[in-house]
C-alpha cells in the first residue's frame, strides 16, 4: 500500500480560501510591525498571523526569531530581555522607527477594525519558558473576550504551532479554540488525512501541496481544515483555490486578495 494513497484531486468549482497575512503585509512593511498589520487590514486580509515570544519580565511580543539581530538594530535573545529593553530598539528595518509590538496591541488593532478580522497566533519552540508561553497567550485572549465556547464555529482566534506538545497544551487550556498543526513535512501517521488529537487544522507548506495535491481532500474528508503557508505568487494562490484549501497564509495579502476576487 503506498504511503500516499491515490486520492482524486477535486475538480469542482474553485473555492475561495481565507487570506491570512503572514506577520502582516510583510512584503510591504517590516514584519510584525504595527504598520505591516494596518496595511494587511487595508489590503483585505481576513486574519492576521503573528509569532509570539515571552520577554524576561513576562510580556508577549510579536517576534519570529529567537534573537532580535535580524529584525532590529539590537542584538541578543528575546527571552533574556525585558519589554523596556526591547522597546528601546528599532524594529523598523531602516524604513522608519518602529517599536516591538505587544500581542495586546495587535489584538486591539483587530478589535478596532471596521470589519471582522481574525488572529492566528503561533508559539515558537523550543523556548526556555516552555508551556508558560501557551498559558500566557490563552490568558491574554481570554482577557479580551475572544475565547469561544467549545464547538463554537465562529472563533476569531486560531492557535498554531509546529510542536504537538504545544497543541496539547492549547487543547487543555482552551478546548474551544481551534488549533493548527504546522508542518514542514507530513508525519507518516497523518498522510491519510488524520490529524493529531489536539489539532483541528492541518498547516502544510505550499511545497507539500505541490507534491501531494490530494492531501487537502484527505484532511477535509477526515473532518479537518487546511491552512497553507507561505503562498505569495498568483499561481500558488490559484493552486490553493483549485484544491479547495480553507485558508492561505501569505506575505502579500494584496496579491492574494486581488487574485481571489478577480
Amino acid at each position: 500500500m503506498p504511503i500516499w494513497p491515490d486520492v482524486r484531486v477535486p475538480r469542482g468549482p474553485a473555492q475561495t480560501p481565507l487570506v491570512i497575512a503572514h506577520r502582516g503585509a510583510s512584503k510591504d512593511h517590516p514584519e510584525h510591525t504595527l504598520a505591516a498589520y494596518e496595511r494587511a487590514i487595508h489590503q483585505g486580509a481576513d486574519m492576521l498571523e503573528c509569532d509570539v515570544r515571552l520577554t524576561a519580565d513576562g510580556h508577549l511580543v510579536c517576534v519570529h526569531d529567537r534573537r532580535i539581530d535580524r529584525t532590529s538594530d539590537g542584538r541578543g535573545v528575546v527571552s533574556t530581555k525585558t519589554l523596556e529593553q526591547l522597546q528601546s530598539r528599532d524594529f523598523g528595518a531602516g524604513t522608519g522607527p518602529a517599536s516591538v509590538l505587544r500581542l495586546e496591541e495587535l489584538i486591539e488593532l483587530t478589535l478596532d477594525s471596521e470589519r471582522p478580522v481574525g488572529l492566528a497566533i503561533e508559539t515558537k519552540h523550543p523556548t526556555r519558558y516552555a508551556g508558560l508561553v501557551e498559558q500566557r497567550v490563552v490568558e491574554t485572549v481570554r482577557r479580551y473576550g475572544l475565547l469561544r465556547p467549545r464547538f463554537d464555529p465562529q472563533s476569531r482566534v486560531y492557535l498554531m504551532s509546529f510542536s504537538e506538545l504545544a497543541l496539547r497544551r492549547w487543547r487543555e487550556l482552551a478546548p474551544g479554540v481551534p488549533s493548527v498543526f504546522l508542518m514542514e513535512r507530513v508525519p507518516l501517521r497523518c498522510r491519510k488525512g488524520w490529524l493529531p488529537f489536539a489539532a483541528d487544522v492541518a498547516g502544510p507548506s505550499i511545497e507539500i501541496l505541490r507534491e501531494h495535491p490530494g492531501y487537502v481532500q484527505r484532511v477535509q474528508s477526515a473532518g479537518g481544515q487546511v491552512f497553507v503557508w507561505t503562498v505569495d505568487e498568483p499561481e500558488q494562490v490559484e493552486l490553493c483555490r483549485t484544491l479547495g484549501v480553507d485558508a492561505l497564509i501569505t506575505n502579500r495579502p494584496a496579491v492574494a486578495r486581488q487574485h481571489l476576487d478577480a
